[in-house]
């Protein structure tokens, strides 16, 4: 039995492109560390044979490397008659582990609006120019999280730096299904910034910062009650310091600084936004 790697290919099944799917398992990936997950497409769909045979043939290919045919899928389809087939099948198939991507969010907007979708395959993506500009933006921001690719930092958006747990990530996330491209940077005792920030609009540059009493709790939950070494991480004196020298480097580097406390995700990002809009009134189309 081969070693199964860090995590295991995703595998999307769409009778369009199937392009949602691979954004909504890339996200879910980066939770685990990977930004970059194997995902292997099966797009523009129009039988069930072609559905069994692709998962029998991912089955096989998983049993002979791992010794283990359980697999994650991912789908999008809107021709209910292959939804329908499919569902049936997952219930005789328990390894397969499945995720309706568009169905419960479908089922909401109907609830609430009493219109009925329109199940054509790719009819969300008439508007392409719109739609490929907001899965470049939360591609680029899921491949420059945490410091990744600084040599990119001057193609960003926007570009965002603070301690650890100060909501980077979830922030650039988030504006990046808003079709903003985001990069973030961690500020790191002992570390320098990448000389790439200096290059980098002084008005697309945000801080983020917080209280130390919060940034102590989060980092506290974040450890799980673990001590040692890692004390120091959440310990009051040093994440004050911690916290002044960023407000410091920030201040060196001319950019908008933002106190996250009390703040949600959502919050932090209209902030930034509204910093970063009238700075650049030509807003990205979402």
């Amino acid at each position: 039995m081969s070693d199964m790697p860090t995590l295991p290919t995703i595998h999307v099944i769409s009778d369009s492109m199937g392009n949602t799917a691979k954004t909504v398992a890339r996200s879910a990936a980066s939770h685990f560390g990977e930004l970059d997950p194997n995902i292997t497409v099966l797009a523009h769909v129009r039988s069930f044979e072609q559905i069994r045979s692709f998962l029998e043939k991912e089955q096989c290919t998983h049993r002979q490397m791992y010794g283990d045919d359980r697999i994650i899928v991912y789908y999008t389809l809107v021709i209910q008659e292959l939804k329908d087939a499919l569902e049936s099948y997952l219930a005789q198939h328990p390894n397969i582990h499945a995720v309706d991507v568009l169905s419960g969010s479908i089922a909401a907007i109907e609830q609430v609006s009493g219109k009925v979708h329109n199940p054509v395959p790719g009819e969300q993506h008439k508007i392409n120019d719109q739609y490929f500009q907001r899965i470049e933006a939360i591609e680029f921001t899921v491949n420059h999280d945490d410091g990744l690719r600084p040599q990119d930092l001057t193609d960003a958006d926007i570009v965002i730096i603070g301690v650890s747990r100060t909501s980077k990530t979830p922030t650039s996330i988030y504006l990046g299904q808003q079709g903003y491209k985001v990069a973030n940077v961690p500020i790191v005792e002992g570390l320098e910034l990448p000389r790439e920030i200096y290059d980098v609009d002084r008005e697309r540059l945000f801080g983020l910062i917080t209280d130390p009493s919060v940034l102590v709790g989060v980092r506290k939950t974040r450890m799980g009650g673990q001590l040692g070494e890692q004390s120091r991480y959440s310990d009051i004196d040093t994440v004050t310091l911690e916290l002044d020298r960023a407000r410091t480097i920030m201040r060196g580097l001319g950019c908008v600084i933002i106190n996250t406390k009390d703040r949600a995700i959502e919050e932090t990002a209209q902030e930034i936004l509204r910093h970063y809009n009238a700075a650049f009134p030509r807003i990205p189309s979402v």
